[in-house]
């Protein structure tokens, strides 16, 4: 079945991707036209309609009514229990008589209509007024419904500021990708991006850092230009509503222990020195972390608080990697405090710093969520793990019970190269993730019994901003690797077959062009 599958999606009329469980072409064509409706009936599947036609209406220039019932020729959207797919499920059919998206519930129906938009030429994916009238799909029959329930993007506005208005952008790519996750890293030693009411600090003096690296870190050249940049909170809600209206869950990461020079320039008591810090100008890791005192526990523990009013999301990411520990071995109140508290050695002093978040979120009904290194000296309880050096912290967690995400650097970090010839690329930290590598790549390690598979959530793409300074850049470091991912996570295991992939993302990438996406061409 998967062959015949292949053999009829990567047509140009159907080049599909993500590729879906099932397809089956049918003879004949849909045809819009000015009479064309989309049907649903009132609330959540009328809403989706709503979008559909938002999609298809200006760039087809039909004005395709939302309706509750009509006659002839339509687009219907139903919300039907009986239709034997999870949440995120669908059945799709394409006839000369009309086309009908099923759906138990909303996730699916805006999943199908992801799948529909793709059925229509690429001009359709375009900005502006139509050129032409003859709009119509390929009849066929679909059923779908994706493998993993966490199908990640990762992006990083502390190295550079990206603006809300590419925020959006980027939240309508992912879900045109069927991507359900959006993890925003919003504080750095280089910038912290998110309005925090009680403590303005963090944003006035936080947020702005007088210099950027130029080239690579042994450079050590700088531009001299300051850059800075933030969201409100009324930026905040507007994105994740967004988000939310497309079916992604927005992951606000607060980074703690480390990466945290940015907070401590705006408010010194938080750090381990008696001195005042300036945002941070390098990149890599930096020795200034906060320290361990129940004021800044309590200091975070109320940005937390803050970020929970904004974000609805069950998982709350807290970061905990590359703390270095030389601040707190050298500080006396850090020793006092491990003396006190029992603790060996400086990993079980972070451990015991984020348990401390992990039962504040707790009992906030969240969970958090961090890189792998908050493995080091014992694992909160409660806590998942992003696991990112490899997927030895990944297993480690699965093993124990814990859910994981992940997020290795040799498939999933897009802000590495995607040629060997680096000369001809733009400046990238370094590393090698060709778009092969990503497409071939399996979240679930065969170290794992069925049992600890379960614990395997999904994964995500990361895309580190120290080498990408502005939107485009983050398009073309993303597209079309991003494409690949989508289809690792929401395909079914099966054999991969890259030449099939290849053929159907061709025409796909027209769509990105008419998207005005800045992505990297296809190798020759």
């Amino acid at each position: 079945m998967l062959a015949h599958v292949l053999a009829v999606v990567a047509t140009p009329t159907m080049s599909l991707v993500p590729l879906p469980e099932s397809v089956v072409a049918k003879t004949g064509n849909f045809r819009l036209g000015a009479t064309t409706a989309i049907v649903a009936a009132p609330g959540a599947a009328q809403a989706v309609a709503y979008q559909l036609r938002e999609y298809l209406a200006p760039t087809t220039g039909l004005p395709l009514p939302v309706l509750g019932r009509a006659s002839g020729k339509h687009i219907r959207l139903r919300i039907d229990k009986r239709t034997g797919k999870g949440p995120e499920g669908y059945r799709l059919v394409v006839s000369e008589d009309g086309v009908e998206i099923r759906a138990t519930a909303a996730a699916g129906l805006f999943y199908g209509v992801q799948t529909l938009r793709q059925l229509f030429p690429a001009e359709t994916f375009r900005a502006g007024f139509p050129t032409r009238t003859d709009w119509s799909i390929p009849a066929v029959e679909i059923a779908d419904t994706p493998r993993f329930g966490w199908r990640g993007m990762h992006l990083d506005v502390g190295r550079h500021f990206m603006p809300k208005e590419f925020v959006l952008k980027f939240i309508d790519l992912l879900a045109m990708h069927k991507f359900n996750v959006f993890h925003w890293h919003l504080t750095e030693d280089q910038g912290w991006r998110i309005e925090i009411k009680k403590y303005p600090l963090l944003t006035e003096v936080g947020s702005i850092r007088k210099e950027t690296m130029l080239g690579h870190y042994g450079n050590q050249k700088w531009d001299g230009k300051p850059h800075g940049g933030f969201y409100t909170q009324d930026d905040i809600r507007e994105v994740v509503a967004y988000a939310q209206a497309r079916h992604i869950n927005v992951v606000p990461e607060i980074e703690m222990p480390g990466h945290a020079q940015a907070a401590i320039a705006a408010y010194p008591e938080l750090g381990n020195l008696d001195k005042k810090l300036e945002v941070g100008t390098t990149w890599g890791v930096i020795e200034n972390v906060f320290n361990v005192e129940d004021s800044t526990i309590s200091f975070l523990q109320d940005v937390l608080t803050e970020v929970m009013d904004l974000f609805p999301s069950k998982f709350i990411h807290i970061g905990g990697d590359e703390c270095p520990k030389t601040q707190w071995k050298a500080s006396p109140k850090v020793q006092e405090k491990m003396k006190k508290l029992g603790l060996k050695d400086e990993h079980e002093m972070q451990s015991w710093f984020i348990r401390q978040m992990d039962t504040f979120l707790a009992n906030k009904g969240r969970r958090l969520i961090g890189w792998d290194e908050i493995l080091e000296g014992g694992l909160a309880p409660g806590a998942a793990v992003m696991s990112w050096r490899g997927e030895a912290g990944g297993i480690a967690a699965a093993r124990s019970g814990h859910d994981v995400v992940m997020a290795p650097t040799d498939t999933t970090y897009f802000d590495y190269y995607q040629s060997r010839d680096t000369a001809k690329e733009p400046l990238a930290i370094g590393g090698f993730v060709p778009l092969k590598t990503v497409y071939d790549y399996e979240p679930i390690p065969d170290e794992l019994t069925a049992a600890e598979a379960k614990h395997v959530l999904g994964a995500q793409g990361q895309l580190w901003t120290e080498y990408i300074p502005n939107g485009k850049q983050v398009e073309y470091m993303a597209f079309p690797r991003a494409c690949a991912l989508a289809e690792v996570l929401w395909s079914p295991k099966a054999p991969r077959d890259y030449p099939a992939f290849l053929a159907r993302l061709s025409p796909h990438l027209a769509r990105l062009k008419s998207a005005d996406v800045n992505f990297r061409p296809l190798d020759k």
